[in-house]
């Protein structure tokens, strides 16, 4: 009797950012069809979910599926409250910040698990990192492990095969550093992610998730294409009209 044919592919939970487009990188690079995944869980601004459309139209996935679930008005964050003061780096060492979003992972996760099973799909990609990140609980490999438990024995298909989902993190024990580093050499397109907890226009520079971004990049030596480009002493503001 011959074995089942392992499904291939996989879902991406593409929020739009740096870590998810380096995870949508990875995920084409591995092969099989690549879908990408986008919830509009009630954020306080949506500048993320417009760079993550353009994120999957660049890396050409087979689908990009955005979805809107109202879930603002149940989660208590700054991420979902805009009257809420946002972080700055100021709070206290070891306390989970004002930007957690309570089981965002976990609400996330089941939904891209659904959808992966439904598509006959053999991973789920999550940029959650346990190095150079807020110290959110739903980013920390006790986490992930026991999910990849529930992605076992809650489907049809981890009863019938014993072999679940897999759930890949491959950022998870990485700096910010080193994903600017993998970045670049998967040719992602950092002018076309968005990290600032803020919207706006331009990144506000001031957020905790803008200054872990400024740190990797600099660390890296990378310029980063959405940050302005620092003035030189002695240049002036330039005005309309040609020179």
């Amino acid at each position: 009797m011959s074995r089942p044919v392992q499904p291939r592919g996989s879902v991406v939970l593409l929020s739009g950012g740096m870590d998810s487009a380096t995870c949508l990188a990875l995920a084409v690079r591995a092969g099989g069809p690549v879908h990408a995944l986008t919830v509009d869980y009630g954020q306080r601004h949506h500048r993320e979910l417009r760079a993550a459309r353009a994120l999957a139209t660049h890396f050409g996935v087979r689908a990009h599926v955005e979805l809107t679930l109202p879930l603002g008005p149940l989660l208590d964050s700054a991420l979902t409250r805009p009257h809420r003061r946002l972080p700055t780096g100021q709070d206290r060492p070891g306390v989970i910040p004002a930007t957690y979003v309570p089981a965002r992972n976990t609400i996330l996760l089941s939904v891209a698990l659904g959808y992966a099973e439904s598509h006959r799909l053999g991973s789920i990609y999550l940029g959650a990192n346990a190095i150079d990140y807020s110290g959110y609980p739903d980013c920390r490999p006790r986490f992930l492990h026991a999910f990849e438990q529930v992605a076992r024995w809650g489907t049809k298909r981890g009863v019938e095969t014993g072999r679940g989902i897999q759930i890949r993190a491959p950022l998870l024990r990485r700096s910010k550093r080193q994903i600017v580093e993998l970045g670049e050499r998967l040719g992602v397109p950092w002018a076309l992610t968005w990290s600032c907890y803020a919207g706006g226009r331009r990144p506000c520079g001031r957020c905790d998730s803008c200054r872990l971004r400024a740190r990797g990049f600099d660390a890296a030596g990378v310029r980063d294409p959405t940050r302005p480009a620092p003035r030189r002493r002695g240049d002036r503001p330039r005005r309309g009209g040609s020179s």
